[in-house]
């Protein structure tokens, strides 16, 4: 080799080296930029979620304050309601036994008015006995000697007799009917005060009862409105901490987004490049075959849009960014699924993720997975021929829309099917 042609290629292979340099200096500030933005959200991350669990904690506790204070409350309204029917049904006593007292007064005032009129009576009659008694005498119209010395005969001696016991005997039973009369009167009257008396004693119990349960209810009113303003202070801390558990709940929620969309930049900055065709590419035929380091590989159905590639992506249902392990192509409901390569039947089961899906073991490390089918017509351990219906197209598991989810994996790892199928 010449001089010149040895400068020529040591030239061409420094330029070669500045150009790698130049790109491997370029990502490598992305790279680090990258990771130092997802690292500190997920430090953010971690600290929002510790304040999280903390107020949680603290919610928990608070609503334990409250339940306890409302409990606190319901016993102590149990208690004054005792009280406050105590206290009516003592009302109620002493208002009959006031009503009692009011008519011992009024019986009281009759007798004693029976009685005074009694003493009058009998006042009366004693001095009109005595009156008459003396002026018989003084006049000497009557006198005991005189109705006996007046006598005619014997017989009328003893009419005179008889007829003076007789006006004696009259006036001392009037005196002593009046007489009865009013000790009787004094008697009930000495009764019906005994009785008043006894009714002003319980009445005086009653009104001292009546006393106390007021001021036990009035400590129960005060101590029910303290547990009032105790349970608004709490229910007004319950409602700050739960609107700060739902400000870092949003908080956690925004933050786990921005560190998805860091992760997901990160990876794109040293993923695979992407997928043959874009999201919403226009569609393809079964069967339509690429050979890949000397192996077929035909297209699993007809699908009508190249829905999601392989790779990092929004997930239409959970909305976080997480790994696509497969393309998703959009087809009809039924379309038939057949199989990429021949095989044996690995999987022929239910996910609720991937729904009806099937798996094929094509016996070089490579593993084919057919998700969402609406059934599957093959069994576990079958063998199957490139080309063969193994299923339909469908949406079952977590899907939201008729698709086939076609995946590969190689060795146990999952590889881009774009690199070896045509889509």
């Amino acid at each position: 080799m010449t001089k010149r042609k040895l400068l020529i290629s040591i030239g061409a292979g420094i330029m070669a080296l500045i150009m790698i340099l130049s790109v491997v200096i370029g990502v490598l500030p992305y790279m680090a930029s990258a990771a130092t933005s997802s690292s500190a959200l997920k430090k953010q991350l971690d600290k929002l979620k510790q304040e999280q669990k903390e107020i949680k904690a603290d919610i928990k506790e608070i609503q334990s304050q409250v339940d306890e204070n409302k409990d606190k409350m319901t016993v102590l309204v149990d208690k004054k309601n005792a009280i406050d029917q105590e206290i009516f049904k003592l009302y109620q006593e002493i208002s009959n036994i006031n009503e009692q007292i009011a008519t011992y007064n009024t019986l009281i005032s009759d007798k004693n008015a029976e009685l005074e009129d009694a003493k009058a009576r009998l006042a009366e009659l004693n001095k009109k006995n005595k009156e008459r008694i003396r002026a018989m005498e003084e006049d000497g119209e009557l006198s005991y000697w005189s109705v006996l010395f007046k006598a005619n005969d014997f017989a009328d001696f003893l009419d005179r007799v008889n007829m003076v016991n007789e006006i004696a005997a009259a006036d001392k039973r009037r005196l002593d009917e009046i007489s009865a009369v009013a000790e009787e009167i004094s008697k009930v009257m000495a009764e019906l005060e005994t009785e008043k008396a006894a009714l002003e004693v319980t009445k005086k119990e009653l009104d001292d009862t009546q006393a106390e349960l007021e001021k036990k209810r009035e400590a129960a009113d005060a101590l029910l409105a303290e547990l009032v303003a105790t349970g608004e202070e709490y229910q007004k801390l319950l409602d700050e901490a739960e609107d700060k558990a739902a400000e870092i709940g949003k908080d956690i929620k925004d933050t786990k987004n921005k560190y998805d969309n860091a992760k997901r930049q990160e990876w794109l900055a040293t993923s695979v490049p992407p997928t043959k065709k874009p999201s919403g590419g226009g569609g393809g035929s079964a069967g339509t075959g690429q050979v890949v380091a000397g192996i077929k590989w035909l297209v699993p159905c007809n699908y009508t849009r190249f829905s999601s590639p392989y790779g990092m992506r929004l997930h239409p249902v959970y909305k976080v960014y997480k790994m696509h392990y497969g393309v998703d192509l959009g087809a009809k409901q039924g379309t038939p699924i057949i199989a990429t390569r021949a095989g044996t039947i690995k999987w022929a089961t239910w996910d609720n993720s991937a729904g009806f899906y099937v798996g094929i073991d094509h016996g070089d490390g490579f593993q084919s997975i057919y998700m969402h089918m609406t059934h599957y017509i093959v069994s576990k351990g079958q063998k199957v021929n490139a080309g063969q219906v193994i299923g339909y197209v469908g949406s079952t598991g977590t899907s939201t829309g008729p698709h086939l989810h076609f995946g590969i994996k190689y060795n146990g790892n999952y590889v881009n099917p774009a690199n070896y199928i045509n889509i």
